[in-house]
């Protein structure tokens, strides 16, 4: 079962473009905070503030080495959403499997014929 808060804050964390191209670069590799910065148009402590609300909902995990805060994807987060959307993917399959099916008997065909 998904923990609803965890699931709220991934969510939360991810709504944000400039947090998901992050999460999509350390997906390729881990990085450094000074390394993740470049390419985005804001300052360090903007980079700082994004990292940590990556790092609070569980995306990313923080090393600190000497001066350097290193960065790696945290998968087990994204687990947590692919559970989600599977089980959401399962409902919804299932309830347009029910509705073709209503949608193709019998019964339904003469309903539509008559109304």
């Amino acid at each position: 079962m998904v923990n609803n808060q965890r699931l709220d804050a991934v969510f939360s964390a991810l709504a944000d473009p400039i947090r998901r191209r992050m999460v999509e670069r350390l997906a390729r590799r881990p990085l450094t905070v000074g390394e993740l910065a470049h390419g985005f148009p804001i300052s360090q402590p903007g980079i700082s503030k994004h990292v940590k609300v990556l790092e609070e909902a569980g995306l990313l995990r923080r090393d600190i080495v000497g001066r350097e805060h290193h960065c790696e994807i945290e998968p087990k987060a994204m687990e947590a959403v692919s559970e989600w959307l599977d089980q959401q993917r399962r409902f919804w399959n299932a309830t347009l499997d029910r509705l073709e099916t209503y949608l193709s008997s019998p019964s339904a065909s003469r309903r539509r014929r008559t109304s």
